[in-house]
């Protein structure tokens, strides 16, 4: 797991079966040694753009959370952070 920032979302007309109704977001690491680096996840908190969310990168976790067996996921947002703070 990590925290993250969505930074943006992805429009797909055209995905996966499975995969269909779910929203894609771009999240961003803000851990130090990943900042910057982007990922798409799943949906499963109802989060958007700019908030500090939670990703899990666990395939099964992901699915589980968002109630798909069969779907391609790798990481989903499993929780929305209503205050980050980070300490050094």
């Amino acid at each position: 797991m990590y925290v993250g920032k969505v930074v943006g979302t992805v429009v797909s007309t055209c995905k996966e079966e499975n995969l269909k109704g779910l929203k894609l977001l771009i999240v961003a690491n803000v851990f130090e040694q990943n900042q910057g680096k982007t990922e798409i996840a799943v949906d499963a908190a109802g989060a958007g753009t700019g908030d500090y969310v939670l990703v899990t990168i666990d395939g099964g976790a992901a699915r589980m959370a968002l109630g798909v067996e069969n779907a391609p996921i790798n990481n989903a947002v499993i929780g929305i952070i209503d205050y980050p703070e980070l300490y050094d």
